[in-house]
């Protein structure tokens, strides 16, 4: 199994983040164990969760982080597994916070949730675009220090925060995000080209997208509004019922008909074909939607698949 290091960093995962928000929402306990076994078992390392999830079902979140936590313990497999999880996203107690004194309360808690004593990836989830960015940083710096957290990373900070981020950490000697987990797939290719492209080139980072099969529409199972009712997400998918997006489709259906595969594990593999792509975060809830995901970085696209999905997707 292939792997990559994150930035510059030591750290070394999968090119495939299974992303833990179905932990506790969609999937019970269980079924999260099997699915968990079955991701590792075929050789993959990378978890993608946040100390909020699954907020929306019970107000508050941290059933994924306490699922993790619970499946590591029992595998006796922390030392081989690369965690990441995030903070400063809202819920029904608090909004957006991104404050030191909540950076230092929430790392405590998921590390508890987590039953490890060190987090490999930590994010800022959401920016509250009121904290100071050397508070969020010093904060980082503490936990960092501690031995609480290996590496910082960035989710949805404008570019212009995250350009401060770095400026702030070069003077003032301060922790640097490795990495960038943006929104970005075949159907929403222009918010991250324009805008961060250039800032993960400059300061090296990888990026781990999310949103990568966007909301299910890239797997092929939505093409008209009589489909969205197969899943409960698939009112996420219906905004692109359009004719960009059908054309997408189309080119995801010639090109995985070529290769013998499926349209999500094209979606992926031109994910992965983009410069700095480390690994889309991508969830699975049952072991034939996983190999879908495995089969992903296996695929190699050649310049006429690519070619058909720029035209499609620009």
């Amino acid at each position: 199994m292939k792997k990559v290091n994150i930035g510059k960093t030591d750290l070394e995962v999968s090119r495939i983040n299974f992303g833990g928000n179905v932990f506790g929402w969609t999937l019970d306990e269980k079924q999260s164990f099997d699915i968990l076994d079955a991701f590792t078992g075929a050789g993959f390392n990378f978890i993608d969760t946040a100390d909020t999830y699954s907020w929306w079902v019970n107000g508050v979140g941290g059933q994924s982080e306490e699922i993790i936590g619970k499946w590591m313990k029992a595998r006796g497999n922390r030392d081989q597994i690369v965690v990441a999880t995030k903070v400063g996203s809202e819920t029904k107690e608090h909004p957006n916070d991104i404050s030191k004194k909540h950076i230092l309360k929430s790392v405590d808690e998921s590390l508890k949730r987590l039953k490890t004593d060190y987090i490999d990836l930590y994010y800022t989830h959401f920016d509250d675009n009121v904290t100071p960015v050397e508070e969020t940083l010093s904060a980082y710096d503490e936990v960092i220090k501690a031995g609480k957290v290996r590496h910082i990373a960035a989710s949805n900070l404008s570019p212009e925060r995250l350009l401060e981020s770095f400026k702030v950490s070069e003077e003032n000697n301060l922790p640097k995000y490795v990495a960038l987990q943006p929104h970005y797939n075949l159907v929403e290719r222009e918010n991250y080209e324009s805008k961060y492209a250039d800032i993960v080139d400059k300061y090296g980072l990888s990026v781990m997208t999310y949103y990568s099969l966007a909301s299910g529409f890239l797997t092929g199972k939505y093409r008209s509004e009589s489909d969205l009712g197969k899943s409960v997400r698939g009112e996420g998918a219906k905004q692109y019922l359009n004719t960009k997006g059908l054309a997408i489709i189309n080119a995801l259906d010639t090109i995985s008909a070529k290769h013998s595969s499926k349209p999500a594990t094209v979606a992926l593999a031109w994910l992965l074909a983009q410069p700095h792509i480390a690994a889309p975060i991508v969830s699975a809830t049952s072991e034939h939607q996983l190999q879908t995901l495995f089969d992903a970085p296996k695929l190699n696209l050649d310049a006429e698949d690519l070619g058909l999905l720029e035209e499609a997707s620009k």
